[in-house]
């Protein structure tokens, strides 16, 4: 996988359009000044995690004994769920991770799993152990990836006027499409060297 797509596909799990209309209203409560601030603590804080996880994910694996066939099935399913919670979300409407909560977000929802969600961690975890000598790599596509996504949700409020929330959906269910297909790709990638087949 290249630094381009490995970072495409990181974007696609952060899903920052779909987030759009679910961070607005977790800071609805916040008072306006403080909004950007809580926004960029947050997003800090899920960078911070999933650069975690990509530094240590390789020692994780090696302490739980975990097999690289086993990641990239677990990963795909994983990206699947997602994938199909994108586009058929909850009847609730709590879109991909569940129900608001009130008051002022503090790491969970907004950071974990809304940015850093299980999805991206599993797929940096399948980056850092099928090619361990590349985590320079990983690290730019991850922080690209953490960039496109900050941007998106720092302007979430004009993006919400300006192609209201039709258009988001939309544009989520495309990007649910494309990462469902990703994850088939992975979960085909973990069956195939687990059989030592050839695809």
């Amino acid at each position: 996988m290249t630094t381009l797509s490995a970072g495409i596909m990181l974007f696609l799990i952060m899903d920052p359009l779909g987030n759009i209309p679910i961070f607005l209203s977790l800071l609805k409560d916040v008072p306006p000044k403080r909004r950007r601030r809580v926004l960029v603590r947050e997003l800090l804080i899920a960078l911070g995690v999933l650069l975690g996880f990509l530094i240590g994910g390789q020692h994780l694996l090696s302490l739980l004994q975990l097999k690289p066939d086993s990641i990239s099935i677990a990963g795909g399913i994983v990206l699947f769920l997602i994938g199909i919670r994108m586009v058929f979300p909850p009847a609730d409407g709590g879109g991909i991770f569940g129900k608001n909560g009130g008051g002022e977000p503090f790491i969970v929802p907004m950071a974990i799993p809304g940015v850093a969600g299980p999805s991206a961690m599993a797929a940096l975890l399948l980056l850092t152990n099928t090619q361990p000598g590349r985590t320079a790599d990983w690290a730019i596509a991850l922080i690209g990836a953490w960039l496109a996504t900050a941007l998106i949700l720092f302007f979430s409020t004009y993006l919400f006027r300006w192609l209201g929330e039709s258009v988001l959906t939309a544009l989520e269910r495309v990007m649910g499409m494309l990462l469902i297909a990703l994850s088939v790709q992975m979960f085909m990638g973990g069956v195939a060297a687990f059989l030592h087949l050839a695809l």
